[in-house]
């Protein structure tokens, strides 16, 4: 389980959020809604252990507090989150990253031939050329190459917890569906709590069951189901806006 417990969330002296409380269970999908610019981006990164944010109150996962992490611990716990806007990381390969998380993560070596297979398996699924197991991270990629890429690091790395901030962003309309089923495949297959930030229902609907948590006005203000967010896709934040004023939390 991950919980956000009496969950305040500051950048310098402004307080982006205050008072959240939500528990994410594993095998859970939750799905974070609101307008451009209201901070969810920023409560993603706040889990991953971006140290440009200060938490006051806990994130606990698996019965364990781990507010004051940093990124690298958290990743070893399992946590693993996509950017909207991949970065390119130089003399690096993604190879010779996964090569070194994965050792990390399973204190054993490697077995390069089992290793170098099961990446050339996912670049099949994922339609990526397979040069880029050994390109540098995301240099010379576009776009759509690097969100591949970073699905590429979550089938080797196998998190437990996957946070998607706006995979979908900038996609074409093949590419987010290839994209959008290929996360539908890891989760049928590990069962993760997934948290899902977009504005784009494609990536939705591949899903049948999952949460949905409204943020506005630095709170909380509705957690539901399905219909939530078809209420939000339909109507808009702004017609909501006025409904939405009492965290059911």
């Amino acid at each position: 389980m991950l919980s956000l417990k009496e969950y305040n969330l500051f950048i310098g002296d402004r307080c982006l959020f205050h008072d959240i409380n939500l528990d994410m269970n594993e095998g859970e999908i939750h799905i974070f809604m609101g307008k451009n610019g209201v901070g969810k981006s920023s409560i993603a990164k706040s889990i991953m252990g971006d140290n440009n944010y200060k938490v006051k109150g806990k994130i606990i996962y698996n019965n364990e507090d781990i507010t004051n992490l940093d990124i690298y611990e958290r990743s070893k716990r399992g946590i693993y989150y996509v950017n909207q806007n991949p970065i390119a990381i130089e003399g690096v390969t993604n190879a010779e990253m996964l090569r070194i998380a994965l050792s990390e993560k399973n204190n054993k070596a490697v077995n390069i031939f089992e290793f170098n297979k099961e990446l050339e398996n996912i670049c099949n699924m994922l339609e990526l050329d397979k040069s880029f197991i050994h390109k540098e991270i995301n240099v010379g990629a576009s776009g759509g190459e690097r969100k591949k890429i970073e699905l590429m690091h979550m089938w080797m790395l196998k998190p437990k917890v996957i946070i998607l901030d706006e995979i979908d962003s900038g996609l074409d309309v093949d590419a987010t569906k290839l994209v959008a089923n290929s996360i539908k495949d890891y989760y049928e297959k590990y069962k993760p709590i997934v948290i899902i930030i977009t504005h784009n229902n494609t990536l939705i609907n591949v899903f049948d069951n999952y949460h949905v948590h409204l943020f506005q006005d630095s709170k909380l203000v509705k957690s539901g189901r399905k219909e939530l967010a078809n209420e939000i896709l339909d109507k808009g934040f702004k017609e909501l806006s006025s409904e939405f004023i009492i965290s059911e939390n």
